[in-house]
């Protein structure tokens, strides 16, 4: 499932520069960049409240965006923001624009689903995620919104790999040499207690058994 394209405000910058951009965040707006698609870069202010919004609701780097700059309108996908490390206020916002059988990289969260069918969560297994997104090579019109990792059947012990999820048509991962992990059921606590006890009184009775010179009792 692809994320749906969203409509977004903007105003040309003339100029350029900090003490611009502090201007611009004097007068409630935020400062960003469109750039790449063979293009020259566009400085342009967005409104805070508004990008503010759609920033914190979350998934802001995976939708793509109708940036209307002045009357122009440009296919866009947000690549990165900043925020004042005390205040958490946005402070300047990347977008690349986008072209047509465009493929870009982009991290695409994970979703667990089914986590009632496995067997080794019921038993008290803990999930965990090794992966919370996927960097994925994507079509530019096509961005899955999430990838949906299933986690029926798997026991304690057991691991999740990205060849189990399916991903979207004409998605790849950037990562290609391995089958790497994305989520693991582990032990709980209790239980990896109780195993190392068994370990460690079964280590106790061979070394005892050695000693005297006898073998350890089979259990």
């Amino acid at each position: 499932m692809s994320t749906s394209v969203k409509q977004l405000t903007a105003a040309k910058r003339v100029q350029g520069g900090k003490g611009a951009a502090r201007a611009v965040r004097r007068q409630g707006q935020i400062p960003a960049v469109i750039y790449g698609g063979g293009d020259a870069p566009v400085s342009i202010s967005l409104d805070q409240k508004i990008a503010s919004q759609l920033i914190f609701a979350g998934h802001f780097l995976t939708t793509q965006f109708d940036i209307d700059v002045d009357g122009e309108k440009s296919r866009v996908l947000p690549r990165d923001y900043q925020l004042d490390p005390v205040t958490d206020r946005v402070m300047h916002v990347d977008f690349l624009r986008l072209r047509q059988g465009q493929q870009i990289r982009v991290d695409v969260p994970v979703h667990f689903s089914n986590s009632e069918a496995s067997p080794g969560l019921k038993r008290g297994g803990t999930m965990n995620v090794v992966r919370h997104t996927v960097e994925l090579f994507v079509p530019a019109d096509n961005i899955p919104a999430s990838l949906e990792a299933d986690l029926t059947g798997l026991e304690i012990g057991d691991s999740l790999h990205i060849s189990a999820i399916k991903l979207p048509d004409n998605c790849r991962p950037v990562i290609n040499d391995r089958d790497f992990t994305v989520a693991t059921i582990v032990a709980p606590s209790g239980l990896k207690e109780a195993d190392a006890d068994d370990a460690a009184a079964a280590a106790a009775a061979a070394a005892s058994a050695a000693a005297a010179g006898k073998p350890a009792a089979k259990k």
